[in-house]
């Protein structure tokens, strides 16, 4: 199977990332819970995870909440920033992860900028939108365009206008740089699953502030306190923990800061180019331009969930439809038809492209 959709999760991982998680099980119990050998040795491989965290993402380990995923810390982002009624500044490319969870509150929604891969546009709208707003939440890149938005122009404009700000780092931790210390978020939610190469069930929320818990329940901390501890990441992290998939993604962390996320970024960076190229001359409707993270969406000629079987049964696995990102759809106009997704990753090869491409060659141009 040659794998393109990273944009989902990261089937592939680097060879520790399951020998951490195989370990763990082996040798870890309830971290916090006891004195005992496995479960002092569970509570160190989470510090572990959160120190590894700290070095990739520049801040503390305190800072980092341990979550099961990365919709789960934004739900306790938003739910911490964001009061019933408020004003909140979106962009044009958020997932439901966001839009949902606002929704949910009763919160008056800004739209800021739909034009794709424009960042005039994006600051522009996004600079107006602000002007009054209680909050922002927005992506650092569309999930289903791969536009990377212009995160540190965007933080420099809320840190201006008094503006505090979330962001969801689901296509960009692991690939993009992220210095939670100089950016000035009150959060940055993340998946462990993604670029991070580690284990689905997991996530990291950093926090710049103790935020409101979502779950109460266990800590192993002040056990004899009604109310969740006040301090991080305790407050955040009811109940018992995913200690193998924390064990896991402590090594996808690990690889990412051995091998460097530029240097991921660049080899994605020159394969995305040969597969657009390629779309491009096979007559498909292809959304690509400047300022473009490892994924393209593209339009066949036909329906996109059927064009994508004919994908499958020839071994290649993308991704059709609307991607859990209504709100990106409508901004790019492709509501109604969606788009098959080819979202690489950090061991994604021109080899793996080329084979792609002779598959999707058998697919219908669009018709002029």
């Amino acid at each position: 199977m040659i794998y393109l959709d990273y944009g989902a999760t990261s089937f592939h991982k680097p060879p520790a990332v399951y020998r951490a998680a195989e370990k763990a099980m082996r040798t870890c119990a309830n971290p916090g819970r006891g004195g005992y050998g496995t479960a002092m040795e569970a509570a160190k491989t989470v510090f572990d995870c959160r120190v590894a965290a700290g070095e990739l993402f520049s801040c503390e380990p305190s800072q980092v909440v341990l979550t099961t995923s990365c919709t789960h810390g934004l739900n306790i982002a938003i739910r911490s920033l964001v009061k019933p009624g408020d004003t909140v500044v979106v962009t044009g490319f958020e997932h439901n992860a966001v839009t949902r969870p606002l929704h949910a509150l009763g919160a008056n929604l800004r739209v800021a900028g739909r034009k794709l891969f424009d960042w005039d546009d994006t600051l522009g709208e996004f600079e107006k939108a602000l002007n009054g707003a209680d909050a922002a939440v927005f992506t650092h890149v569309s999930n289903v365009f791969g536009y990377i938005l212009p995160l540190g122009e965007m933080a420099a404009l809320c840190r201006k206008r008094g503006v505090p700000f979330i962001l969801d780092a689901a296509q960009s931790a692991g690939t993009l740089p992220i210095d939670f210390s100089a950016l000035g978020a009150e959060f940055v939610a993340m998946p462990g699953h993604k670029g991070l190469l580690g284990l689905p069930g997991t996530g990291i929320l950093l926090c710049a502030q103790s935020g409101e818990p979502l779950l109460y329940g266990g800590t192993g901390t002040q056990s004899i306190l009604q109310e969740m501890p006040e301090e991080l990441p305790e407050r955040l992290e009811a109940g018992t923990l995913n200690v193998p998939g924390y064990a896991a993604l402590t090594q996808g962390l690990r690889y990412l800061k051995r091998v460097g996320t530029d240097t991921i970024f660049r080899r994605e960076q020159q394969t995305l180019q040969h597969c657009v190229r390629g779309l491009v001359q096979q007559g498909f409707r292809v959304f690509a331009g400047a300022h473009q993270a490892a994924t393209v969406s593209f339009l066949p000629g036909q329906d996109c969930e059927e064009a994508a079987e004919i994908l499958a049964r020839q071994g290649i696995a993308v991704r059709a439809g609307l991607h859990c990102a209504p709100l990106a759809h409508e901004s790019a106009g492709t509501l109604e038809s969606g788009t098959i997704r080819v979202s690489l990753g950090f061991d994604t090869t021109k080899a793996q492209i080329d084979t792609f491409l002779r598959a999707s060659a058998k697919l219908s141009p669009i018709r002029s």
